[in-house]
């Protein structure tokens, strides 16, 4: 196993590395490196069952992980989605499911109950990485999927006992053993919750007294693993064991740090998780048989994701979290692969059966990624395009008659801060911003705000910006707000134009491509902090005043770059466009030594030298200044200009 573990971790850092340069989802990565070192493909990773179990830890970890952001009480509140939404979702799916096994298909009836039951369940590992990455595991539909993820969990253990009394093995009646099941669950459940009420918080206090991270890191990993361990136990699955767990500590205020000691060990064990999945697939099979295959996996997603959009918009009424909904919990799941193993144990199900619906499943899995990620982003395009286009004409005739007006491009924090200061002046203006919460919200609120893209020719003439006073560019986001600049330009050469940037890096872009002024916010924020200590330290106001305007007319010089501090990397850590501040001090054999400031030629690197210092003396650079050994230069510059120029200063003379 330790041979396999090397050659999936060396392959997943590789492909994981290219895959998230080509802006794909990891989980693909992961399944890739699964099917592709698998014993159908390369043959480098054999598979074994020591393997699949410590893969099974990284779900255990998820569910742990989820477990803490669900206290007890929202629990209780997700009742209705767990065992209600939950409940329909499965039994109709399954049903659906069925009826078509049962009627394309000449399996058994007992072979097309356990596979319609299986593909009814989704990937609790796949959908909850997802919604987690994307930040939208408290949404309305991320609340749902989970809720239905919830109850799949607990039905995937009785579909487990299902299967040995279908095939003719079980000890007892199939019923008893499901309410056995649900009774250790209860069981487990309450027992969870006496220890993390009244015996954990102590032993994290005492822990946290001690002051040791280690203690701390190892202690999290003990209540993970032991919870797992329990329902091991009890013949359960681990990660419902987990994710009890975590529910109960969620209440805790050492909550944020366990997650984050957790985390490491949730994605490095999640990741081995969908490897072993992608060593499930035979190339051989899958390519014998794509057209079924891809019918199938088609079929499956498209049942189960018209099954759920169907009963969610029912409960919510609401279009936009039911198909989100429904692409979440489209894909098959992991548990089907226990249970295919478990039916085919019990030869219910044949060998080829098993590795095309491993197959299916596999595929579908690699189609999730892809829905939740692509398909909402087209909508939102699409209904972004279709929205402003129907309000075009709205807003045009809105406007008609404005005159002297300022529009602002943008209306987060700074957009707003600029109209509150507009509207109690008693200045009209009309504000753009392409976020339709904050739009709604605002003109809620009583303030002219229109949803659109500012970059859009169209939507600026629509809010009549020939007849503007003034352009505000308040966007977060430099990009973007030099493409509204350019656009603004194309339409007026003489309207002043404010441009807001978050620093200096842009600050000569803004500036040729015809901004009137650009407040770079960062060194606004420094001007302002110093101008208070010169003011407490005794100088008069107006004095600060006068200085506080030279800087802002010499387009802040005295501000430009940094000290960039203990990064190995410039270019790394601050890319190319950044203006870093860097002192570069002459050796005895440095190129520059005996050379006058001119004859650096320092321009030919777009950098500014901004004085020289020599032992306790400060001054401003001439051309014709003689540099010595040990003069400390510092100029300001973009990464690769100040490691192109340092090459230069500091070459050797031999």
């Amino acid at each position: 196993m330790f041979a396999d573990l090397l050659i999936i971790f060396l392959a997943s850092l590789v492909v994981i590395a290219v895959f998230r340069r080509l802006h794909l989802p990891p989980i693909l990565g992961y399944l890739f490196v699964g099917v592709a070192m698998g014993p159908s493909a390369l043959g480098w990773v054999g598979g074994g069952h020591d393997l699949t179990f410590l893969a099974e830890f990284g779900v255990v970890f998820l569910l742990f992980t989820l477990g803490l952001e669900f206290s007890l009480p929202r629990m209780l509140a997700l009742r209705s989605m767990v065992f209600g939404l939950g409940s329909m979702q499965f039994s109709l799916t399954a049903l659906a499911l069925f009826a078509l096994f049962f009627a394309t298909t000449s399996l058994s009836l007992e072979a097309a109950v356990i596979l319609a039951g299986g593909l009814a369940l989704s990937s609790t590992a796949i959908v909850l990485k997802e919604l987690s990455s994307l930040s939208q595991t408290l949404t309305p539909h991320g609340q749902r999927a989970i809720g239905v993820l919830l109850f799949q969990d607990m039905v995937a253990v009785l579909l487990l006992v299902m299967v040995p009394v279908l095939g003719g093995n079980g000890e007892t009646v199939w019923y008893i053993d499901m309410l056995w099941a649900l009774g250790k669950t209860v069981l487990l459940f309450v027992g969870l919750l006496a220890v993390s009420r009244w015996v954990l918080p102590k032993v994290f206090h005492e822990i946290a007294e001690a002051r040791q991270p280690e203690l701390f890191v190892l202690m999290a990993l003990v209540i993970v693993l032991l919870a797992a361990w329990l329902t091991h136990l009890m013949h359960l699955s681990m990660a419902l064991g987990a994710f009890i767990a975590g529910m109960m500590l969620g209440e805790s205020h050492y909550r944020h740090q366990i997650e984050a000691d957790i985390r490491p060990f949730r994605d490095v064990l999640l990741g081995l998780f969908f490897v072993s999945v992608g060593l499930l697939v035979d190339i051989h099979v899958l390519w014998a048989e794509i057209i079924e295959v891809l019918a199938f996996t088609l079929a499956l997603v498209a049942i189960k994701g018209i099954v759920v959009f169907l009963l969610v918009k029912y409960r919510s009424g609401s279009t936009g979290i039911a198909w989100r909904t429904g692409l979440a919990l489209a894909q098959g799941g992991e548990f089907c692969f226990a249970l295919l193993t478990l039916a085919f144990t019990h030869q219910l199900i044949d060998q080829e059966v098993v590795s095309l619906v491993i197959s299916v499943t596999v595929c579908s899995m690699v189609l999730t990624p892809l829905l939740l990620r692509g398909v909402p982003n087209m909508m939102a395009r699409m209904h972004r395009e279709t929205r402003e286009e129907s309000h075009l004409e709205e807003i045009s005739s809105a406007h008609a008659e404005d005159s002297n007006h300022v529009i602002l491009c943008g209306y987060g924090r700074v957009g707003q801060a600029v109209g509150r200061f507009l509207r109690r002046e008693e200045y009209a203006y009309v504000a753009l911003d392409d976020d339709p919460v904050r739009v709604r919200e605002a003109g809620a609120g009583g303030n002219h705000v229109h949803f659109g893209d500012c970059r859009r020719h169209d939507l600026l003439k629509a809010v009549g910006i020939e007849r503007a006073r003034m352009v505000v560019i308040a966007v977060d986001n430099g990009e973007h707000s030099l493409q509204i600049l350019h656009t603004v330009r194309d339409i007026s050469a003489d309207i002043p134009v404010l441009v807001r940037t978050r620093d200096d890096s842009l600050l000569d872009t803004m500036q040729q491509a015809g901004a009137t002024e650009v407040i770079p916010e960062q060194l606004e924020s420094s001007l302002m902090l110093a101008s208070h200590v010169l003011v407490l330290l005794g100088m008069r106001e107006q004095q600060v005043k006068g200085l506080m305007d030279e800087v802002r007319g010499e387009r802040y010089k005295l501000l430009h770059g940094f000290y960039h501090g203990n990064q190995p990397n410039l270019l790394e850590a601050h890319g190319h466009d950044r203006v870093l501040l860097h002192a570069t001090v002459l050796t005895k054999s440095a190129y520059a030594r005996g050379k006058t400031v001119a004859e650096l030629e320092l321009q030919d690197f777009d950098i500014e030298l901004q004085h020289i210092r020599r032992g306790e003396e400060e001054f401003e650079p001439l051309p014709d200044e003689v540099l010595r050994s040990g003069d400390a230069l510092v100029f300001s510059g973009g990464v690769e200009a100040i490691e192109a120029a340092e090459a230069r200063i500091l070459g050797d003379m031999s």
